[in-house]
């Protein structure tokens, strides 16, 4: 089973002309009805996060961000927090084309933050999200997409206003922020499918992804980890706007530490309903059995049978956006050792309130509860809660201030990186200069 997976996600990642985004999670691929989507627990992409009755594409954008913030709460390896003052210089640019048998996007956004007065945490990041649909033939998608982080900043990972959420189950122990703390995290997604008939669509799926920590002293009771993932789908198409199917996905985590390496092995099949009244509006249900194992160096085997269930609905309107979700499921790795019964919810507002300001809110929660307590060197597990708000308003054409707060608390008693700033509160102001380049079609 293990040769298979990496088998297939080479098959579906090995070659650049095969790689993509699915043109978001609440639609097909086009606005011809003949063509099924592909409904969000098994799409793997995220519900659009922007206003506007549909998503922008054919365009070159460039941009340039200032911002400062005041974090009132950092421990940096003192006997206590302290507030402190950030500075940022944030470049971006990205790329958007559609064709009729293909659609690329990407993204690039390296960051430069300094602090005020612990210059010893001034970090440079490096953010970069690609993704890629090829149509091989009229009903045949190959799909792929990869995104890289290296950042140390607590707030880029704990931010949620505005930020993706997928109607698909996290595959990963979901919540869990190192402070100030350098982390690299690439996660690599690939899908083929085929539409058997107007009514009918199977489909495979694979995906890689990579968590390090690269400096333990900073990170410590966090632990680098892999995941590799084989899945398969069957959905059909029960009314025009209502998609019932069934979903197989085998899961592999390894989590490192000396002496303790840890594995945790995941076989879930559940059924998934989706109903799609209009293209900008989506319900997704999904349920069934779970299997765990964990694997750990010169221990028993341990495993046991559970549930997973997932929930969530995208909405887009000209004004207003939300996204919401749920799930409920066994997982590993994140960053913790051991398997971890994690029950996690997430949600994302947008309103343009008028022309001049616009509004968003996001948060985010999640739970982890030991499965394996007294496996040796199992973290015990904990819970994450952040939330943020933001205040957006053109200045002129090209420039917009934004205003952001965001909080987070997190409690994991036995990671010491975490422990030690369980909570951190944000007040930041930006200015962001943008030009876009309309492509031809």
């Amino acid at each position: 089973m293990h040769s298979g997976a990496y088998l297939l996600l080479a098959f579906l990642l090995a070659a650049p002309a095969w790689s993509q985004v699915v043109p978001g999670a609440t639609g097909g691929s086009s606005g011809d009805d003949s063509q099924m989507m592909i409904p969000p627990p098994v799409s793997g992409q995220a519900y659009p996060s922007g206003v506007g009755g549909s998503e922008r594409s054919n365009y070159l954008r460039a941009g340039l961000t200032f911002s400062t913030s005041y974090v009132d709460n950092l421990y940096a390896g003192g006997t206590s927090p302290i507030g402190e003052t950030t500075y940022s210089i944030l470049p971006s640019i990205a790329y958007d084309q559609v064709t009729p048998r293909q659609h690329l996007t990407w993204n690039y956004s390296p960051g430069f933050t300094f602090y005020e007065p612990s210059s010893v945490l001034n970090d440079t990041d490096q953010n970069l999200i690609a993704s890629y649909l090829y149509r091989l033939t009229e009903h045949l998608n190959v799909t792929a997409s990869d995104s890289f982080e290296r950042s140390s900043t607590l707030f880029s990972a704990a931010s949620s206003s505005g930020g993706e959420i997928s109607g698909a189950p996290p595959p990963v122990t979901p919540g869990i922020v190192a402070p100030f703390a350098e982390r690299l995290d690439n996660t690599a997604q690939g899908q083929l499918s085929l539409q058997l008939s107007r009514m009918s669509m199977v489909g495979v799926s694979g995906d890689f992804s990579k968590l390090s920590y690269p400096n333990p002293t900073e990170s410590t009771g966090l632990y680098d980890s892999d995941e590799h993932g084989i899945g398969g789908f069957f959905n059909r198409s029960i009314s025009a706007t209502q998609y019932l199917g069934v979903n197989y996905r085998f899961s592999q985590v390894d989590s490192y530490l000396q002496g303790a390496d840890s594995q945790t092995l995941t076989h879930s099949i559940y059924i998934f309903f989706t109903i799609a009244p209009k293209h900008s509006l989506s319900f997704s249900v999904s349920g069934g059995p779970q299997h765990y194992a964990l694997e750990q160096s010169g221990l028993p085997t341990a495993g046991s049978w559970g549930p997973i269930v997932t929930a969530s609905m995208g909405w887009q309107q000209a004004r207003t956006n939300l996204a919401v979700s749920y799930s409920r499921e066994v997982t590993g790795g994140g960053g913790l050792l051991g398997v971890f019964k994690s029950t996690s919810a997430s949600a994302s507002a947008q309103w343009q309130i008028s022309r001049e300001w616009s509004v968003g809110a996001g948060a985010n929660y999640a739970i982890n509860k030991s499965i394996t307590p007294l496996e040796f060197a199992s973290t015990q597990g904990g819970h994450t809660v952040s939330g943020s708000a933001t205040l957006r308003r053109p200045i002129r054409q090209q420039l917009e201030m934004r205003f952001e707060y965001d909080r987070l608390h997190q409690s994991y008693g036995g990671v010491q990186a975490i422990a030690s700033n369980p909570n951190s509160n944000r007040e930041l102001v930006s200015l962001t200069w943008q030009f876009t380049r309309p492509l031809g079609r």
